[in-house]
């Protein structure tokens, strides 16, 4: 029992101190790899721990009320004390139903976030047809092309990934800038970025109180971005993209659920990236601080993970 509090209290510590922390770290995009990683690494850290700490509770809880002096004295005695060993009918009634209550809602985060996801794949390959049917291609442009008053480029993931830009934007954009932001959409794809994005969406719709999930969602979005800015600005170079993102900016559409727009997050944030780039002594001393933070998380998640495993053997 001490040692699920532990974990629920480490798991509660890094839903508190992370996203002030990771928002100071991640916010000017000095490293935007290095930040998403440490926004993922502390998510899973939180989750994984009331995790552990849950299933930790749900085993002893089960294995109380049908034997409770073998395994929960092989393990429980010393990692933690057991409760109420010699408890009345009703106390086992109780701890049973805390339980099966903890091992329900564990289920029930974990299933609500599976259909979303669902969903959520579901409308993007339903938008991603209907485009093929509808758009059209032109000789060396490496996209679709949907006819549409409004300045569009956006990514749909699938089979086959689609990249569509729209007729407006094709003349808007000068051909430098329309073939860098079309290298900041095949970024995202090949950085396979829209399903790290789709499962975050759906982990924050599960948890809209959970301020790490619902910022790290937001954060990791805009550190996307900057990695596809990045990419493409290596390729095409950093004046035709910020002129082709400032030629969309304001004027395009809401893009389909699950794709992802070049002009659609963060654009001003980003192209003071493009325009001031960081020095090299600040970013290294960013990713120091990134770094730190990783190995802090990692260290409480890989002591918890051995705990269990540990239980996991003594009770086997």
């Amino acid at each position: 029992m001490t040692l699920a509090i532990a974990l629920m209290l480490y798991g509660s510590a890094v839903a508190t101190v992370g996203p002030p922390v990771l928002r100071r770290l991640t916010r000017r995009g000095n490293a935007p790899r290095l930040g998403i990683i440490a926004w993922v690494v502390a998510i899973v850290g939180a989750l994984g721990s009331w995790a552990a700490a849950a299933t930790m509770l749900t085993v002893e809880f089960a294995t109380y009320w049908g034997h409770p002096h073998d395994a929960l004295r092989a393990c429980f005695a010393i990692m933690w004390t057991p409760i109420h060993e010699d408890g009345t009918g009703a106390t086992k009634a109780a701890t049973f139903a805390v339980g099966a209550l903890v091992a329900t809602c564990t289920i029930a985060v974990v299933a609500r976030a599976v259909t979303v996801v669902r969903e959520m794949r579901k409308r993007t390959q339903e938008h991603a047809k209907a485009l093929r049917l509808v758009g059209r291609r032109v000789p060396g442009l490496a996209a679709l092309v949907l006819d549409s008053p409004e300045r569009q480029a956006y990514c749909v993931p699938g089979r086959p990934d689609t990249i569509v830009v729209t007729s407006a934007a094709v003349e808007a954009l000068a051909p430098d800038q329309l073939a860098a932001v079309l290298a900041h959409e095949r970024a995202h794809l090949s950085g396979r970025h829209a399903p790290l994005t789709a499962v975050l969406r759906a982990i924050a719709t599960t948890l809209p109180g959970l301020r790490l999930v619902t910022a790290g969602a937001a954060e990791i979005a805009r550190l996307l971005e900057m990695c596809a800015d990045d990419k493409a600005a290596r390729t095409h170079g950093s004046a035709p993209l910020l002129g082709g993102l400032l030629v969309i900016l304001g004027v395009s559409g809401p893009v389909p659920s699950g794709a992802l727009a070049a002009a659609g997050t963060a654009v001003l944030a980003r192209a003071e990236r493009l325009v001031d780039p960081v020095s090299p002594i600040r970013r290294a001393t960013t990713r120091t601080a990134l770094l730190g933070v990783i190995a802090t998380t990692v260290t409480g998640l890989a002591f918890a993970a051995a705990t269990v495993a540990f239980c996991s053997a003594v009770l086997g």
